[in-house]
């Protein structure tokens, strides 16, 4: 059985590899619990669309030059574990993180900020109560923050911030911009052109 030991012992133990940048993850995703996945998920999401790839290995790195990873992490259930994912996370390649909490003690990635500042963190408030918590960050202290359940925003955040080094994901996010844009003009049009009727008809077609 796996103990919370055993996986600050590894993270201490890939931060020691002093591994190829390019095969290490760029973005980690970590969440209080796996009851938050169904709203994290839109991360995932938007890497997956972005072209990165999800590494499980830390030795073994996906062919994507891009990648990230994910690790449940409580601040409240297992602070030395957070304490060992933010410590780590410069030394194991990480440029970016984004953590997610729920509740009216989301701390976690607060916290996560703190500790591994001056890596940058997208805080993700899994519900509506936790946003107090997850902007309420002192001076000098900085996170960035999405709103509610807005993981997908959280995750473009993070490759926007990864694109000022690498101009190939600039491409792809405006590639990502154009489709959403085509998206929304396709239903311009079906909405002018087949009326309301039409249009809820295509609706329910498509269901």
């Amino acid at each position: 059985m796996t103990s919370v030991q055993d996986l600050i012992d590894r993270l201490h133990d890939e931060a020691a590899q002093d591994r190829d940048p390019e095969t290490t993850p760029d973005v980690g995703i970590i969440m209080g619990s796996d009851s938050d996945l169904p709203v994290m998920e839109g991360a995932y999401e938007a890497l997956d669309d972005l072209g990165f790839a999800e590494q499980t290995d830390f030795a073994d790195a996906p062919d994507s030059r891009f990648t990230y990873e994910a690790y449940v992490v409580s601040a409240h259930r297992t602070p030395a574990l957070m304490y060992a994912y933010g410590e780590t996370a410069a030394d194991r390649g990480l440029d970016v993180i984004i953590a997610g909490a729920g509740g009216k003690s989301a701390d976690l990635p607060n916290m996560t900020a703190s500790i591994a500042y001056p890596i940058p963190v997208i805080g993700v408030p899994v519900q509506e109560k936790s946003v107090d918590s997850v902007i309420g960050m002192p001076t000098g202290a900085p996170i960035v923050a999405v709103d509610a359940g807005k993981s997908y925003n959280a995750a473009l955040s993070a490759v926007q911030l990864l694109s000022r080094a690498h101009p190939e994901l600039v491409e792809r996010l405006e590639a990502e911009h154009e489709a959403l844009q085509g998206d929304v003009a396709a239903v311009s049009r079906d909405l002018h052109d087949l009326g309301l009727d039409g249009f809820r008809a295509r609706d329910e077609d498509g269901d």
